[in-house]
């Protein structure tokens, strides 16, 4: 059964989500992300996926006091990601409450220093983030392309013994346009010991239903849900 991962992603303290990771793009949904997360929680949901985008704009956290305060008032096993840039922020991250961290811009410019980050907090605390725009990833909130392929980038730290992997379709972000099905194929199929989380693009319970139906092992949704498009009734279907 796919894992249900959705998503609170902060700006300026307030639960918002971007369109494409323009942050000109943003809509405001609440203004108290706890109460949001303890909504999921009484749903059954275990998990939650936790983006300080304020973080990710300024490449260090920014929104701790948010993690902090999810995390000691719910049972949710929070993954958190925005602006992971040294060993000191996710320790820090990690005892404000966190129980992975997602790292995608650092891997691309301190690669090296992901590789110290296994070694120190093991496969279990880190999720890659593979983030890409027209199969090419992207990082810094988005802001800026580089020129990896997204199978080139993820191999990479797959032979390393990175585990966990958030990839998300950028174009479809937001979106409402269905998540990339072919895109979450070709990297489980490549990588079959990832645990691989498919974000952007989910619309409705079908697609969350498809990705179940080819072997994606979590989904990220967020703006589907915060626009009525998915209820927490359907949500319980997927709930164990």
């Amino acid at each position: 059964m796919i894992e249900l991962i959705p998503a609170i992603d902060i700006i300026g303290g307030k639960c918002v989500r971007l369109y494409q990771g323009d942050y000109q793009q943003k809509t405001e949904y609440s203004s108290n992300p706890l109460d949001v997360a303890q909504a999921f929680e009484q749903a059954g949901i275990k998990r939650l996926h936790l983006v300080d985008l304020d973080g990710a704009k300024e490449k260090k956290p920014v929104n701790l006091d948010i993690l902090k305060k999810i995390a000691s008032k719910t049972s949710l096993t929070v993954d958190y990601g925005g602006g992971i840039s040294s060993t000191a922020v996710i320790e820090q991250a990690l005892n404000c409450g966190a129980n992975q961290v997602t790292a995608g811009s650092i891997a691309v410019r301190q690669p090296e220093l992901m590789d110290q980050w296994l070694m120190q907090f093991g496969s279990q605390k880190l999720i890659l983030g593979a983030d890409a725009r027209d199969g090419k990833i992207a990082v810094s909130g988005w802001q800026e392309e580089t020129t990896w392929d997204v199978l080139e980038f993820i191999r990479l730290f797959y032979e390393k013994g990175f585990r966990y992997l958030i990839s998300t379709d950028i174009n479809r972000d937001g979106a409402l346009s269905g998540p990339a099905i072919d895109l979450y194929k070709d990297i489980k199929k490549s990588f079959p010991a990832m645990y691989v989380i498919a974000s952007g693009g989910v619309s409705s319970i079908k697609d969350i239903e498809r990705l179940d139906q080819n072997g994606i092992d979590g989904v990220i949704f967020g703006k589907a849900f915060y626009e009525g498009k998915i209820s927490l009734d359907e949500l319980k279907a997927f709930v164990c």
